[in-house]
């Protein structure tokens, strides 16, 4: 039966860490105030309780090894997660900081013109937004909450749907009028996202088209490369309905099969845009009210769209 592993001193890994980041006994030693061989024996110790060589001498100076590289950025990891647990429970300026990611999409057609709401409602808070596309790792990269899209699933985190992303089938009026029915979808380069591979297979079965494997796509990581290739004639892209409009109410593309044809789609088909986040995030009282503030809107009706200004022609 094995248990978890045996931790080495903490005082140990806080010497490593300096060194390091210092890649010298003497200047970790000023830094912790302490003598160079104080700090040679917490090395020892460590390497001798990991039962790995951490620093290869050479002359006057040290080098980390493969292993002391790995485990430095697991160290720094750590100390930087006890620092912003003092700083969250101590009276200090980051007490309600929030880090926000949110996928790039959602972030500029739905978050931005919203976010002067959320001001009012706590307008102390300290609030960070990044854009990553891929699914963040919440302790090494200091993140509260992520708005990701996706089909959901993530079993390990809480996750909530904050809004459908149904798809426009979409192309150029040249490539339009070549397509009567949907088997002639297949005929042309069909433009996906890499996040999710089950996008057009989905479609096509719901269109009663079977995908062969020699069928060509070209896979792009966020909507707007998407969007700009359809544009350009590159292929047949899957553009989200406020994109959509847009493009087919001044002409640029046109929906061959119909603005309608993905309407009735079965839900768990739809991919969309999910608040995701770990459960024990929810007890810091500021993260708590974003929460429930973005799940509590009405992103829905930004979909609902009555008229669009015609579109700025996109840069080459």
């Amino acid at each position: 039966m094995t248990g978890k592993p045996r931790l080495p001193p903490l005082n140990a890994l806080r010497v490593f860490h300096a060194v390091a980041r210092h890649k010298s006994f003497r200047q970790a030693a000023d830094e912790l105030l302490v003598t160079p061989q104080a700090v040679g024996q917490q090395i020892k110790l460590l390497e001798d309780t990991l039962q790995v060589t951490l620093f290869e001498r050479k002359g006057r100076s040290i080098e980390l090894t493969e292993s002391a590289i790995l485990l430095s950025h697991y160290v720094k990891a750590g100390f930087d997660e006890f620092a912003e647990g003092v700083r969250r429970v101590t009276k200090s300026t980051y007490r309600d900081r929030i880090n926000l990611n949110a996928s790039p999409y959602f972030a500029t057609h739905y978050l931005l013109p919203r976010l002067s709401l959320f001001r009012e409602i706590l307008p102390g808070a300290d609030l960070r937004l990044t854009t990553m596309v891929d699914l963040p790792d919440f302790g090494r990269d200091d993140i509260d909450m992520t708005v990701q899209w996706g089909y959901g699933g993530l079993t390990d985190y809480d996750v909530t749907l904050l809004v459908p992303d149904p798809k426009i089938i979409c192309c150029t009026p040249a490539i339009g009028g070549q397509i009567s029915s949907a088997k002639d979808l297949t005929r042309f380069t069909l433009l996906d996202t890499v996040k999710s591979k089950r996008l057009w297979p989905d479609i096509l079965r719901h269109l009663g088209v079977e995908l062969a494997d020699g069928d060509r796509s070209i896979g792009f990581d966020d909507a707007a490369t998407m969007r700009r290739a359809t544009l350009q004639g590159i292929g047949i892209g899957l553009v989200s309905v406020i994109d959509a409009e847009e493009d087919l109410r001044s002409g640029a593309l046109v929906a061959p099969l119909g603005r309608d044809a993905l309407v009735d789609m079965k839900e768990e088909e739809i991919p969309g845009f999910y608040l995701v986040m770990p459960r024990g995030h929810l007890r810091v009282k500021a993260v708590a009210a974003l929460h429930r503030w973005l799940t509590q809107q009405d992103w829905g009706s930004d979909l609902k769209i009555s008229a669009l200004p015609k579109p700025t022609p996109l840069l080459e």
